[in-house]
């Protein structure tokens, strides 16, 4: 717990607090619930606990539309509870890293109120405000992610302001000195609690082109796994509205903070299509952030050749570990269900996703529910919470499919995850893969997990060795760690077929390490 360097080679479990676990029987997790449940997450052998948002909010986004940036909304319990977890995670080894949503705040949190009270108030800055064109349109042709223009006309200040997600998420202006203190003043809040870190929602976004100029057409051979095809906001090149240059100096900025407190990390989410690698290179470099992810393992291919390009295109940032790697979180469709072929066992993509997982260089984040093998579950329209797949349906089904409660008991009434109606349904699949039931079996994809990391661990090369790719046919990825008086061969075949390769046997789906 004392080693600064620890997120190089960190394994940190993403949960999600509604689906965690529920201790007071309304249906929804909270924190009391993620404390029970520590001594699981563990077992499991990471590191750190990354937990999505559990701010004060009205929860028209599930809580990535904070009120408060200070204080714990009352679904989830209180402040004391959440010292209460830190507590217990320190005692257990494990570390604890926080959602921080900076980007934009609720419409319901006090400070868009003031500034939306007024043209002259203290705080009418502190959002980003424009008057319209002549005609009474938008300022400008920039999209919302979730749907529609990313504007939304206020009758009282006679303005439009900016919201890069629901219109009840209004951006906030980073451009103003008193709102960067500001935001910096909340990181300290929790600094000052025991957090060890913080997942930095949307980081790219921090700030818009102070000129307002129209985003161009996207080119049709750019990429945009970060949106679903059926939604406009993927037609435009997003060159104004977000990853602005002013960036890099407030993730300066944040990094002192952070480092006025050794250990602590900050890792970024950069949702950029084509040009993340650029991104991810500047954000973690010259001391700003510690290490950022991207979608770019979060799309449907899975095959060598993809994740060679992938790895290739970053370059230096991915060489030195600042890359952190994951295949699910709350936002895309479990990697089991978007993988698997017609006839695929999704087992077996469990057990080779995790292994290729923990064999890579860098941080590697797990989603709640992966270490069952848990498949994406299939709900009706009646069933839906998330704003974003209400919008686009049925061409797109959000992302509660992924965001199901955890199955801990599989006798239980509701899986043992709550003694009330869970917010969401829970599947019969799931149920059958609750946590009692995999813990006594020996071949279960949980085992898988806990022996996977379990071999990070033990392996110097695997935690922090250098990494190189080797040439291999269309079906094997091959690279080799080395470091620390370790050199590994680490062989992946992605064939639905048994394949032999440079001497090494491997099974349909399967992998092998060995020592040179």
């Amino acid at each position: 717990m004392t080693d600064p360097d620890w997120w190089r080679s960190a394994i940190i479990y993403q949960v999600y607090p509604r689906s965690c676990q529920d201790s007071d029987g309304d249906g929804l997790g909270d924190l009391p619930g993620i404390t029970r449940r520590l001594p699981h997450i563990a077992a499991l052998g990471v590191d750190a606990v990354w937990i999505s948002p559990f701010f004060r909010s009205p929860m028209a986004d599930m809580g990535y539309d904070i009120s408060d940036y200070c204080d714990v909304d009352p679904l989830f319990g209180t402040l004391a509870d959440f010292d209460a977890l830190i507590e217990e995670a320190h005692r257990l080894g494990i570390r604890i890293v926080i959602d921080q949503v900076l980007s934009h705040s609720s419409d319901q949190h006090a400070w868009f109120r003031e500034s939306r009270s007024s043209r002259t108030n203290p705080k009418a800055d502190w959002y980003v405000w424009a008057d319209p064109k002549p005609d009474g349109t938008a300022p400008n042709n920039w999209l919302s992610i979730f749907g529609g223009p990313a504007w939304e006309w206020d009758g009282v200040r006679m303005q439009y302001y900016m919201h890069s997600f629901l219109a009840s998420q209004p951006d906030i202006n980073l451009h103003e000195p008193e709102v960067q203190a500001a935001l910096l003043d909340t990181i300290r809040f929790w600094l000052d609690r025991g957090v060890d870190g913080f997942r930095l929602d949307a980081v790219n976004h921090y700030f818009h082109d102070a000129k307002l100029r129209d985003n161009p057409p996207r080119k049709p051979s750019d990429d945009a796994h970060d949106v679903p095809e059926t939604n406009p906001y993927g037609f435009q090149e997003h060159l104004h509205d977000k990853t602005q240059p002013e960036n890099l100096a407030f993730l300066k900025q944040l990094r002192g903070v952070l480092d006025g407190y050794p250990g602590r990390i900050a890792l970024g989410e950069v949702g950029d299509g084509d040009r993340s690698p650029a991104t991810v290179d500047a954000y973690t470099s010259n001391n700003r952030l510690h290490s950022c992810y991207t979608f770019d393992l979060f799309g449907p291919e899975f095959d060598p050749d993809h994740f060679r390009k992938v790895f290739a295109k970053f370059g230096a940032a991915a060489e030195e570990g600042r890359v952190c790697w994951s295949f699910s979180n709350h936002d895309v469709v479990r990697h089991v269900s978007r993988w698997a072929l017609p006839g695929d066992d999704p087992a077996a993509i469990a057990r080779l996703a995790i292994n290729l997982l923990v064999s890579l260089k860098g941080p590697v984040c797990l989603y709640q529910g992966e270490e069952l093998g848990l498949p994406e579950a299939d709900l009706a329209f009646e069933d839906l919470r998330d704003p974003y797949g209400i919008r686009f349906w049925p061409a797109f089904k959000g992302r509660d499919g992924c965001r199901t409660p955890m199955p801990w008991e599989a006798a239980a009434a509701n899986a043992g995850f709550s003694t009330g109606k869970p917010w969401l349904p829970i599947p019969d699949a799931h149920r059958a893969a609750a946590v009692d039931a995999q813990s006594v079996d020996p071949a279960s994809i949980l085992a898988a997990y806990r022996t996977a990391i379990a071999l990070r661990r033990s392996h110097p090369a695997l935690a922090s060795g250098a990494i190189r790719f080797l040439e291999a046919p269309a079906d094997i990825f091959a690279f080799e760690r080395e470091g620390s008086g370790e050199h590994l061969l680490c062989v992946f075949n992605f064939a639905r077929t048994p394949i032999c390769w440079n001497g090494v046997d491997l099974p349909a789906l399967g992998w092998a390490r060995k020592l040179m």
